[in-house]
């Protein structure tokens, strides 16, 4: 700091009152403001205070009648930690310090022209207790993403002319203080976002000039939405959302007859939807979304013609969708799922061409898809899973150029896949599995059209026919291809080569033919390949083995003959998960590389393999035909048979002391496995013997030797009773990420692929959330080849409270089923399906703290029995 400026920071205090009274002490007040900024920009160069004369000069300064009465230095990165007290400029009536980093206190008074305060997205903490009644002119009032704390200023009632004030995204805490209804000519209160409590003040139906009234977002009221406010005749926007709000809707909201938005969702409210919000006839949002509401939706809300977005998604609401919803004209966005509605959709539903966001999923609709949902190519999101439509998919839809997402699985569709639907220009996800669809894959037949933009295609299990289109080259963004469960036929093309970016691919239970195409060593960034239960014949192409993060590879129950290319064992060191069973393999089984460690069962059924395994009976003779699949529980199978046991490199058994009770070695077994195993006990004293040790030290001798089942185990004996050490190896064993061991499965893609994809953080944060829900350790204490993941999955959002640790006794049942709900999103295998990072934060912050009064949620009398693979009473009891 340069000496002038100390020498006039050291008189500032001196100065009597009416120095102010002229530009020179406008100066004074500026420098003084100026010394406490730690950093700027150059805009601030140009506050020389060696020259208080060009006062009027300097950024951001504005002077009118040889006084200042403008200060915008908003949005400047500018810095600062002292105490800011800003008084004395009795002619500013703007001042704006927002968008910068200033933190610290900060009080403002005797600014008695001040008509504009905006201090706003700084770092600003402690309280705002000002006097008040020392800025009588102050009409705006802008604190707004600051660090403020301790209860909201009570001062503020003293503000006559205020006609603007937003203290939200703060931590003001305790109660809305009932005077703040006092403030007759205000027209703008936002307190959202800030840690208020109790219940919100009947006094603020006294606001009848107010406008915009925002009071949700962290806050946790007690009681329900105060009638008082329906005398808000004025009220423009109301937004109430995610604050705890209790009971139901009253109908004197109806009375705000000019509403045009309305946001009452992530609350608690149940009861019906009042018939009188159809009185609401300017409302162009109504989002009453994630709460308990029931009934049907009222014949009077089709009063609502200028209705954009309607949300009343996640309620118990029932009955049939009305046909009003049809003809609502300017309806864009119409999200309904989770609810129990049922009936078929209104046919002319979409018919005015403004549609572009549709998701009815999970309710219990019937009837046909509507057929003119896309008239002007408009619509984007089309989601109707779960429900129970059938007939055709609308032909036109496969013209609709705007899709971006579409989701009609798990219904009765029949009928064949329109024309043009998978090569849709802005299509990126695509989900018809799991109907009844038949016919063939359709061709692209704009032959010039480039290259789509789908990443996710799902038709598994239906009745789909014919062959492999070879336009299916036009999907080269595609990450995810997922066929299996049809009756396709014919040769795979080798335009499957060109889905360059593709990780999973399930071609499998089909009646796919002829020889597996060497172009699929293209698809070099695959981590799942499926072509199992069909006719495939020939050799097995040596050009698989260029996919060299291929972690699954499942072959199993075609007709493939010749041997096992041995540069699949030799270059293929992601491969964790293989199947080369019941086919007509022949030749010597590799000894060398990952498949050499794989189970017996993997290589079954091929009769002219020789090497272990090569004498297992089989249930199909290679080249016999196939009678039905049950793809899934094959794939579990061999996924516990083949991933979770192959190299046991787990520390299989440990001595852990002599007993008088032991085995017939006279020693106390205890198998300590990290995913299942194929051997026992049994299996690690035939291992026990002098040739077979690999290592000596201090009093721990570790053995190798194959399992009767072909397996490699290596096991690690200690004595002189127990052994820290090792009980640390076991733990560190069980947080290793290497595929030879369980890795706590990090993200699948990065796992598998190596490579860290742009959810990947998502699902490493789902992990830690049912850590910290259940208490317990993500391995160990949940059964052979069982993680946290699997068995937190396993669990259904209803019963979590046999689950939950002990700490959370005192916390809602609804948050932790919430919480719980959102880490099982986050932990999806298919990183397409989980939110992003942005979504989780909006979803764990919408969700309305319940009240400390509530209550508890779960006690010891409704406790669950333990899981299998628990330890039921020892280390902890699942009960509060």
């Amino acid at each position: 700091m340069d000496p002038v400026c100390l020498l006039l920071l050291s008189l500032l205090p001196l100065l009597p009152s009416c120095a102010c009274a002229s530009l020179h002490g406008d100066a004074l007040a500026l420098a003084s403001l100026r010394a406490g900024f730690l950093s700027s920009t150059s805009e601030l160069v140009s506050w020389n205070t060696s020259n208080l004369l060009s006062v009027c000069s300097w950024f951001g300064v504005r002077c009118e009648h040889g006084r200042v009465v403008g200060i915008d230095i908003s949005n400047l990165n500018i810095s600062g930690s002292v105490a800011m007290d800003i008084s004395g400029l009795d002619s500013l009536v703007n001042l704006s310090l927002a968008g910068n980093q200033l933190h610290g206190e900060i009080r403002v008074s005797n600014l008695p022209s001040l008509g504009y305060l905006n201090i706003s997205s700084n770092r600003f903490h402690g309280g705002l207790d000002w006097n008040y009644s020392s800025l009588p002119s102050l009409q705006v009032f802008d604190a707004y993403d600051n660090n403020f704390t301790a209860s909201l200023p009570l001062g503020v009632h003293e503000l006559r002319s205020i006609r603007y004030l937003d203290l939200g995204g703060n931590y003001f805490n305790c109660t809305i203080p009932a005077c703040y209804g006092s403030l007759a000519g205000l027209e703008y209160l936002s307190l959202n976002g800030n840690d208020l409590r109790g219940r919100i003040p009947s006094e603020l139906g006294n606001l009848t000039s107010l406008r915009r009234l925002y009071l949700g977002y962290y806050n946790v009221f007690d009681g329900g939405i105060p009638v008082e406010l329906g005398r808000l005749i004025h009220l423009v926007h109301l937004d109430l959302s995610s604050c705890g709000l209790g009971g139901r809707i009253p109908h004197q909201i109806g009375f705000l007859i000019n509403l045009d938005t309305l946001f009452l969702h992530t609350n608690r409210l149940s009861g019906p939807v009042p018939p009188s919000l159809g009185n609401l006839t300017r409302l162009v949002s109504l989002d009453l979304s994630n709460n308990d509401l029931t009934g049907e939706l009222p014949q009077q809300l089709a009063a609502l013609t200028e209705l954009s977005l309607l949300n009343l998604f996640m309620n118990r609401l029932h009955g049939p969708l009305p046909a009003f919803l049809a003809v609502l004209p300017n309806l864009d966005t119409l999200q309904l799922f989770v609810n129990n509605f049922a009936g078929s959709v209104p046919e002319k539903l979409g018919c005015s061409g403004h549609i572009r966001v549709f998701d009815l999923s999970s309710n219990q609709l019937t009837g046909t898809i509507p057929a003119n949902l896309c008239p002007s190519n408009g619509l984007q999101v089309l989601i109707l899973f779960r429900n129970f439509f059938f007939g055709p998919i609308p032909e036109n839809l496969g013209m609709c150029l705007s899709l971006t997402r579409v989701r009609l699985g798990q219904n009765s569709l029949t009928g064949s896949i329109p024309s043009g639907f998978l090569y849709l220009p802005q299509l990126n996800l695509l989900e018809l599995q799991d109907n009844r669809l038949s016919g063939s894959l359709p061709e692209n037949s704009n032959t010039s059209r480039r290259p789509t933009q789908l990443v996710h295609l799902n038709l598994s299990n239906n009745s789909l026919t014919g062959l492999l289109p070879s336009s299916i080259r036009s999907l080269s963004s595609i990450q995810t291809f997922l066929l299996g469960r049809n009756q396709l036929t014919g040769l795979i093309p080798g335009a499957i080569g060109s889905l360059s970016h593709a990780i999973k691919l399930d071609l499998s239970c089909n009646g796919l033919s002829g020889s597996i195409p060497p172009d699929i060593g293209n698809c070099t960034r695959l981590t799942y390949l499926d072509l199992s239960q069909n006719n495939l014949s020939g050799p097995i192409p040596p050009e698989i083995a260029g996919i060299g993060v291929l972690n699954y590879l499942n072959l199993s129950r075609n007709q493939l003959n010749g041997s096992i290319p041995r540069s699949v064992a030799a270059a293929m060191r992601s491969l964790t998960a293989a199947d080369f069973s019941f086919n007509d393999l022949s030749s010597s089984l590799p000894d060398s590389g990952e498949l050499a460690y794989l189970n017996a069962t993997s290589f079954s059924g091929n009769p002219k393999l020789r090497g272990r395994g090569s004498n297992n009976s089989c249930d199909y003779p290679a080249g016999a035909p196939r009678s039905g699949c049950s793809h899934g529980d094959f794939e579990l199978a061999l996924a516990l048979a083949v991933v979770l046991s192959c190299f046991a490199l787990a520390l299989a058994a440990a001595v852990w002391a002599r007993s008088e009770r032991g085995g017939s070695d006279g020693i106390t077994w205890r198998l300590a496995a990290f995913h299942q195993v194929d051997f026992g006990v049994s299996d690690v004293r035939e291992c026990k013997k002098e040739g077979n040790v690999v290592w000596r030290g201090g009093a721990v001798v570790v053995y190798r030797d194959r399992t009767r089942a072909g397996g490699d185990i290596a096991v690690k004996l200690g004595s002189n009773g127990h052994d820290r050490g090792l009980d640390a190896e076991i733990q560190t064993l069980g947080g290793i990420q290497h595929r030879n061991i369980v890795p706590l499965y990090i993200a699948p893609e990065y796992c598998n692929a190596l490579k860290v994809a742009e959810k990947s953080d998502v699902y490493s944060y789902g992990l830690v959330l049912p850590e910290l829900i259940t208490g317990r350790r993500p391995v160990g204490g949940f059964g052979d080849g069982v993680d946290i993941v699997q068995w937190a999955t396993s669990c259904s959002r209803d019963s979590v409270g046999s689950i939950v640790d002990v700490g959370f006794c005192s916390v809602p049942m609804g948050e932790v089923m919430h919480v719980f709900s959102v880490a099982m999103l986050c932990v999806q295998e298919n990183s397409v399906v989980r939110p992003t990072t942005r979504q989780v934060v909006q979803m764990l912050s919408e969700f309305p703290h319940q009240v400390a009064e509530e209550q508890p949620p779960f006690s010891s009398s409704s406790s669950s029995p333990p899981h299998e693979g628990e330890q039921s009473s020892g280390d902890r009891e699942n009960k509060c």
